[in-house]
Protein backbone atom coordinates (compact mmCIF):
# COMPACT_ATOMS: atom_id res chain seq x y z
CA UNK A 1 0.00 0.00 0.00
CA UNK A 2 1.31 3.45 -0.92
CA UNK A 3 2.31 5.67 2.00
CA UNK A 4 0.29 8.66 0.70
CA UNK A 5 -3.03 6.78 0.51
CA UNK A 6 -4.10 7.41 4.15
CA UNK A 7 -3.36 11.12 3.76
CA UNK A 8 -5.34 11.30 0.52
CA UNK A 9 -8.26 9.41 2.09
CA UNK A 10 -8.26 11.78 5.08
CA UNK A 11 -8.20 14.79 2.73
CA UNK A 12 -11.08 13.36 0.70
CA UNK A 13 -13.13 12.69 3.85
CA UNK A 14 -12.45 16.24 5.12
CA UNK A 15 -13.43 17.79 1.76
CA UNK A 16 -16.57 15.63 1.54
CA UNK A 17 -17.54 16.61 5.09
CA UNK A 18 -17.09 20.32 4.29
CA UNK A 19 -19.17 20.13 1.11
CA UNK A 20 -21.83 18.00 2.82
CA UNK A 21 -22.05 20.41 5.78
CA UNK A 22 -22.52 23.45 3.55
CA UNK A 23 -25.13 21.65 1.45
CA UNK A 24 -27.01 20.41 4.51
CA UNK A 25 -26.98 23.85 6.17
CA UNK A 26 -28.36 25.46 3.02
CA UNK A 27 -31.01 22.77 2.75
CA UNK A 28 -32.36 22.61 6.31
CA UNK A 29 -31.13 25.89 7.83
CA UNK A 30 -33.54 28.66 8.81
CA UNK A 31 -34.26 31.19 6.10
CA UNK A 32 -35.38 34.19 8.14
CA UNK A 33 -33.84 37.15 6.37
CA UNK A 34 -34.19 40.66 7.72
CA UNK A 35 -32.69 44.02 6.92
CA UNK A 36 -29.88 43.74 9.49
CA UNK A 37 -28.71 40.36 8.18
CA UNK A 38 -28.59 41.56 4.59
CA UNK A 39 -26.43 44.62 5.37
CA UNK A 40 -22.66 44.53 4.99
CA UNK A 41 -20.70 43.99 8.20
CA UNK A 42 -18.24 46.84 8.74
CA UNK A 43 -16.51 45.85 12.01
CA UNK A 44 -19.01 47.70 14.19
CA UNK A 45 -18.89 50.87 12.10
CA UNK A 46 -22.24 51.92 10.71
CA UNK A 47 -22.11 51.50 6.92
CA UNK A 48 -22.70 54.66 4.94
CA UNK A 49 -23.69 55.05 1.32
CA UNK A 50 -20.77 57.46 0.80
CA UNK A 51 -17.52 56.40 -0.79
CA UNK A 52 -14.66 55.45 1.52
CA UNK A 53 -12.55 58.51 2.17
CA UNK A 54 -15.45 60.79 1.45
CA UNK A 55 -15.37 63.79 -0.76
CA UNK A 56 -15.16 67.52 -0.25
CA UNK A 57 -17.42 68.46 2.63
CA UNK A 58 -18.23 64.82 3.47
CA UNK A 59 -17.15 64.08 7.03
CA UNK A 60 -19.17 60.85 7.31
CA UNK A 61 -17.03 58.67 5.06
CA UNK A 62 -13.54 58.58 6.55
CA UNK A 63 -10.64 56.25 5.87
CA UNK A 64 -10.29 53.21 8.07
CA UNK A 65 -7.12 53.62 10.18
CA UNK A 66 -4.16 51.53 9.02
CA UNK A 67 -3.03 51.26 12.68
CA UNK A 68 -5.48 48.38 13.07
CA UNK A 69 -3.75 46.36 10.37
CA UNK A 70 -0.28 47.13 11.74
CA UNK A 71 -1.35 45.88 15.16
CA UNK A 72 -2.86 42.74 13.63
CA UNK A 73 0.34 42.03 11.70
CA UNK A 74 2.40 42.54 14.85
CA UNK A 75 0.19 40.07 16.70
CA UNK A 76 0.58 37.50 13.90
CA UNK A 77 4.37 37.90 13.85
CA UNK A 78 4.74 37.27 17.56
CA UNK A 79 2.06 34.61 17.70
CA UNK A 80 3.90 32.59 15.06
CA UNK A 81 7.16 33.17 16.90
CA UNK A 82 5.74 31.59 20.04
CA UNK A 83 4.37 28.66 18.03
CA UNK A 84 7.90 27.92 16.81
CA UNK A 85 9.71 28.70 20.06
CA UNK A 86 7.67 26.39 22.28
CA UNK A 87 8.57 23.06 20.58
CA UNK A 88 12.18 24.21 20.30
CA UNK A 89 12.29 24.88 24.04
CA UNK A 90 10.78 21.48 24.80
CA UNK A 91 13.38 19.59 22.73
CA UNK A 92 16.33 21.93 23.29
CA UNK A 93 18.68 19.19 24.53
CA UNK A 94 18.00 16.85 21.61
CA UNK A 95 18.58 19.45 18.89
CA UNK A 96 22.16 20.34 19.76
CA UNK A 97 24.17 23.11 18.15
CA UNK A 98 22.23 22.98 14.86
CA UNK A 99 18.95 23.65 16.68
CA UNK A 100 20.53 26.53 18.57
CA UNK A 101 21.87 28.09 15.37
CA UNK A 102 18.56 27.65 13.54
CA UNK A 103 16.62 29.24 16.38
CA UNK A 104 19.14 32.10 16.62
CA UNK A 105 18.55 32.83 12.92
CA UNK A 106 14.79 32.63 13.45
CA UNK A 107 14.87 35.00 16.44
CA UNK A 108 17.09 37.38 14.45
CA UNK A 109 14.59 37.33 11.58
CA UNK A 110 11.68 38.08 13.92
CA UNK A 111 13.72 40.80 15.62
CA UNK A 112 14.20 42.50 12.25
CA UNK A 113 10.40 42.50 11.79
CA UNK A 114 9.99 43.86 15.33
CA UNK A 115 12.54 46.64 14.71
CA UNK A 116 10.81 47.54 11.44
CA UNK A 117 7.44 47.75 13.18
CA UNK A 118 8.96 49.86 15.95
CA UNK A 119 10.58 52.28 13.48
CA UNK A 120 7.31 52.62 11.54
CA UNK A 121 5.50 53.64 14.75
CA UNK A 122 3.36 50.53 15.11
CA UNK A 123 4.01 50.32 18.85
CA UNK A 124 2.97 53.89 19.72
CA UNK A 125 -0.62 54.06 20.89
CA UNK A 126 -1.85 57.56 20.06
Amino acid sequence: MNIEVPTLVLGAVAAAFGVFSIFLAALIGPKRYNRAKLEAYECGIEPTPHAVGGGPGNAAGQRFPVKYYLTAMLFIIFDIEIVFLYPWAVHFDALGVFGLAAMALFVFNVSVAYAYEWRRGGLSWD
